[in-house]
């Protein structure tokens, strides 16, 4: 008898001690270089995700520095998820090199670019940095039409399913439940935007091409001289003179840029200055995917009033 509840106890112990060494399934790391990819990845992977989003809202993307907690973060990640198309080229490759993270290289499963599955809008002809910060694989910032919000989320619930095939069926019904929301709210912001149509705009930066493809609005000047390059006074008074003759209803400028070019043209020829969240976090009302759009919608309208 003793001998059997040693044998019984020994089994008990040994399957318990085999348990505890066998991890729990672990959450995916994933590196958001935007705050508009981490917040999509959170809708599509729930708390299967560790999500970690490496700038604000109130930051220029183009511009961030490679800190020592950015490279810690982009060490430990599984998944990568960026807009691509260059336009982290001042930042993220330094990151990559550094860390020798494998696993999120570009080529790999883990390395994901959101602008390969959009449509890309002003592809230049050519090539020339005397004409400022031009992007060779055409503008960036894809995340200003949510259209193109639909389209990254089916193929970024793909990569997850492929990443972590244990919870693909997690991912894709996610996906499906996004896709259906994202749906209808796309179709009451387009109702809601009607009015829009047709409107002439004046933007601080050339970073709303998307926005105004969808919406359908005419940007007739931008205050950068070149992209990236401030304006001069001159410059100004020139943007000044040319509207004009052919006027515009408000000039739009993102969060995260210095308002005074903006409001000094909405002065010099009284029209409205449009901040706008331009991702999510870039005001107090827009704190997800869902309320960015609401509220840049929201904005335009009053503006054009």
């Amino acid at each position: 008898m003793p001998n059997k509840f040693m044998t019984r106890l020994s089994t008990a112990l040994a399957a318990l001690l085999i348990g505890n060494a066998v991890p729990a399934s672990a959450a995916l790391k994933v590196f958001a270089c935007e705050p508009e990819w981490g917040a999509l990845a959170q809708e599509l992977g729930g708390d299967k995700l560790d999500v970690y989003t490496a700038t604000t809202a109130l930051q220029d993307p183009h511009q961030i520095q490679a800190r020592p907690s950015l490279i810690a973060k982009v060490r430990n990640a599984d998944m990568l998820v960026c807009t691509g198309a260059e336009l982290e080229i001042g930042w993220l490759p330094l990151l990559l090199r550094q860390t020798g993270n494998a696993r999120i290289q570009p080529g790999q499963p883990g390395n994901f670019a959101a602008a390969e599955f959009v449509r890309m809008l002003d592809v230049p002809t050519r090539l020339d940095r005397a004409e400022g910060d031009v992007h060779p694989f055409g503008n960036p910032h894809i995340q200003t039409d949510p259209r193109n919000i639909a389209r990254v989320a089916d193929a970024m619930a793909k990569r997850l399913a492929q990443l972590d095939p244990a919870d693909a069926a997690y991912f894709e019904a996610r996906q499906r439940d996004f896709a259906q929301r994202w749906s209808a709210a796309l179709q009451r912001w387009q109702q809601q935007a009607a009015p829009l149509k047709g409107i002439a705009i004046v933007s601080q930066h050339k970073a709303w091409g998307y926005l105004e493809d969808w919406l359908g609005m005419k940007e007739v000047a931008v205050l950068e001289p070149k992209p990236g390059i401030p304006p001069s006074s001159s410059y100004l008074a020139e943007v000044l003179d040319h509207l004009k003759q052919q006027p515009a209803r408000m000039v739009i400028r993102a969060a995260y840029q210095e308002g005074r070019p903006s409001e000094w043209l909405s002065q010099q020829a009284h029209i409205p200055a449009v901040e706008l969240p331009f991702t999510v976090g870039g005001n107090e009302q827009a704190k997800d995917l869902f309320s960015l759009y609401g509220d840049t919608v929201q904005r335009l309208l009053k503006a054009s009033q």
